[in-house]
């Protein structure tokens, strides 16, 4: 008699999950119809509809509310496809990202602005700059240091004269599979990557595929597509390249490091959207040059100590003037709204002979 009760409960609690599901639907579009009229308003205003500081307001609140059994990654998760969806009602969102399909700049992306974006796939991260400074796209997202191997340098380099600035970040778990058309370890002559992957698999790759080429491609989708086309290449990539381009993954997470990281930055015109306000946990980007005088680099740190303002980040990039002089990329906590920031701020710049703030943005959780 156990399993017709079993049974009779388990169509009773469907039933209850089909009523709710109709119930979240009407809601949902209820919320829609608000949306499309906050949109409406916007337009009248000229008014950013993206605005990046409410939707991590409205996730806020939500958590705060929330009493499980949902932890509160996965209500921010399912709070921000809600949103994403409603803003595709109010103004689709253009995002330029590193292409082919199946990248993590495309996770990045989707992580920040949800799935209802529309994507605009680029060859390079200097497509992806053109495309946002030029129009084509309203937002951009780029790829800027990788915690096992450093900076993304030719991003840094692209911040330089572009007028675009930094909006926000996603900080993102990159694990690199290997990808192939038939599933064994046997019979690989090639590695695709884009040059950061191969760098962050160099000891797995030396120790299973010491013979094997490393060729390095521009991104790693592309080198999963390349992939597809011959059974002796694999690819390193996401699992959702592996899907996208219907590949076996013949090993998981070869990265070198298990806690591997990336960042990306959101990049957009300042006209396209003005610097987020403080959220009480930013970072301010900016990339200055010295003159070159003995303790130059050096007087660089005093306002900062002065003022009690922490780096978090400093790098330098040759200026490529033959003269062997540097930019220095660098990263403070805060946002340039706050005193102590604007006043160290203030007296860095009087330092440089360049100076440019990359952007004042909230950080990644």
């Amino acid at each position: 008699m156990t399993q017709p009760i079993q049974t009779e409960a388990l169509a009773s609690l469907r039933q209850q999950i089909d009523a709710l599901d109709r119930q979240l639907l009407s809601l949902l579009n209820q919320r829609a119809k608000v949306a499309e009229a906050v949109g409406d308003i916007k337009r009248a205003e000229g008014s950013p509809f993206f605005r990046p500081d409410r939707v991590a307001q409205v996730i806020e609140k939500i958590q705060a509310a929330n009493q499980g059994p949902l932890q509160n990654q996965h209500v921010a998760a399912i709070w921000r496809e809600i949103m994403s969806a409603c803003l595709a009602l109010e103004a689709p969102q253009r995002v330029a990202v590193l292409g082919p399909q199946g990248t993590f700049c495309e996770q990045a992306a989707i992580e920040y602005f949800g799935s209802a974006a529309e994507l605009i796939y680029c060859a390079n991260f200097d497509e992806v700059f053109h495309a946002t400074a030029a129009g084509t796209a309203q937002f951009g997202v780029v790829g800027m240091e990788n915690s096992s191997e450093g900076v993304v340098a030719r991003s840094l380099d692209l911040f330089l004269r572009s007028p675009v600035h930094v909006v926000g970040e996603v900080s993102l778990m990159v694990r690199h599979n290997l990808l192939r058309q038939v599933n064994s370890l046997e019979g690989i002559e090639v590695v695709l990557a884009h040059p950061q992957a191969l760098a962050q698999c160099q000891n797995w790759l030396a120790q299973h595929l010491p013979q094997a080429e490393r060729r390095a491609v521009t991104s790693n989708a592309e080198g999963a597509r390349l992939a597809a086309t011959n059974p002796a290449w694999v690819g390193l990539a996401s699992e959702r390249a592996a899907a996208q381009f219907g590949l076996h993954i013949v090993a998981h997470a070869v990265q070198d490091e298990a806690y591997n990281r990336t960042r990306f930055a959101v990049i957009c015109l300042p006209q396209t959207l003005a610097t987020p306000p403080a959220s009480g946990h930013d970072c301010t980007s900016l990339v200055v040059s010295v003159p070159n005088r003995p303790g130059a680099v050096h007087d660089l740190l005093v306002p900062l100590k002065n003022h009690g303002v922490s780096m978090t980040r400093f790098e330098s990039r040759p200026a490529k003037s033959g003269q062997w002089e540097y930019f220095f990329y660098i990263d403070l906590e805060g946002h340039v709204s706050q005193p102590h920031v604007a006043s160290a701020l203030q007296e860095l710049q009087a330092l440089c002979a360049f100076y440019k703030v990359l952007g004042s943005y909230p950080v990644s959780a």
